[in-house]
């Protein structure tokens, strides 16, 4: 005797399908005026989101775990889950309900949020860069790409370990895209960071060049000077693919490329950054005050984020620390000025 194979509900069967095509992802999943998750998805949104865990028949293979939310929560509860590090796929109707009938609405990703790629201003600090980072290693060598997809700002840099781990210490990123394999050790020597993993061939050196070109819309990279840092481009071509594979290929605003010059700056490692409480308290807590604390009066976000970078990475050029220092010194005596300028921003 032979018994029907049982099979999944239509509807759980598609959210399987899109699942499959996005296993490293929080699916949420839109039905009707919700956004619902199932399975393991579910048991981890009630935990991290509080939201109700109950559960949602699979015809004969019974119920399955299921938690959701209002479509109109979701500026609320996404947010929520990146900043708890997870990637989430926002699956949504591409058809009105109403005009599919009794068919099964056609559904699909319209949207991956993950802690490096982010745009909401729910999900930002419109006052701080929120990189993505890219590493390749070759040997004793690293190359590095920092990228912030919300203002395009992109730029690389190529050195020792010990230089780029001060380089992550200096930027902080909120993730890492690293190849294969090599998760064990970057924890090991640089600490804990949220770390996605491609294949080698995501880090090919004419891949990359060809990516950012297209990227740049440039016949080559020679403009940018980045000929010397090889590993860096390879990072910087590594980015862009993950920006493909999260549908976010093709920004406009990423328009440019630079570079970061190791004897340009003054380097901190972590513990230097922690002592100095330059941008967290050495409690760890949030009732200190840390130096950006005091120093950021910034009228606009973007002063902000350049203030930072000038702590994260001090000058060492004394004519540009003159400069800035004149500058100081021209708008604290001649607060009219000062207030038109804040007023303006």
């Amino acid at each position: 005797m032979t018994h029907a194979k049982t099979e999944d509900t239509p509807l759980l069967r598609q959210f399987f399908a899109v699942k499959a095509k996005y296993p490293d992802t929080v699916l949420l999943y839109r039905v009707g005026d919700f956004y619902e998750t199932y399975g393991d998805d579910a048991l981890l949104a009630s935990k991290v989101l509080g939201i109700l865990l109950t559960r949602r028949s699979n015809g004969e293979k019974g119920d399955i775990p299921m938690a959701g939310f209002p479509h109109h929560a979701i500026d609320v509860y996404l947010p929520k889950l990146v900043r708890a590090g997870y990637k989430a796929a926002v699956c949504d109707q591409l058809e009105d309900p109403a005009l599919a009938g009794r068919k099964l609405v056609k559904r699909g990703v319209t949207e991956i949020v993950t802690p490096g790629i982010a745009f909401s201003d729910q999900l930002l600090d419109c006052r701080e860069n929120n990189y993505l980072a890219g590493l390749t290693f070759e040997k004793d060598r690293c190359g590095a790409a920092f990228l912030d997809v919300s203002t395009g700002e992109f730029r690389i840099a190529q050195g020792s370990l010990d230089y780029i781990g001060t380089l992550l210490s200096s930027l902080a990123p909120k993730e890492l895209i690293l190849q294969r394999g090599y998760e064990k050790g970057v924890k090991e020597r640089f600490g804990n960071f949220y770390v996605t993993s491609l294949d080698e061939w995501a880090f090919v050196y004419e891949a990359a060049v060809e990516k950012l070109c297209r990227q740049l819309e440039v016949s080559s990279l020679k403009g940018f000077a980045v000929d010397t840092l090889p590993l860096g481009v390879c990072s910087a071509g590594a980015l862009l693919v993950y920006l493909e594979q999260t549908q976010h290929a093709g920004l406009r605003n990423i328009c440019s490329l630079g570079r970061i010059d190791e004897g340009k700056f003054v380097w901190m490692d972590k513990f230097t950054f922690r002592n100095l409480e330059i941008f967290h308290p050495a409690s760890g807590g949030s009732d200190g005050v840390a130096l950006i604390d005091v120093l950021d009066r910034c009228a606009s976000p973007l002063g902000s984020r350049l203030l930072r970078s000038w702590l994260a990475m001090p000058s060492l050029d004394l004519a540009e620390l003159r400069d800035r220092f004149d500058c100081v010194g021209f708008l604290k005596d001649n607060e009219d000025t000062l207030a038109g300028l804040r007023d303006a921003l």
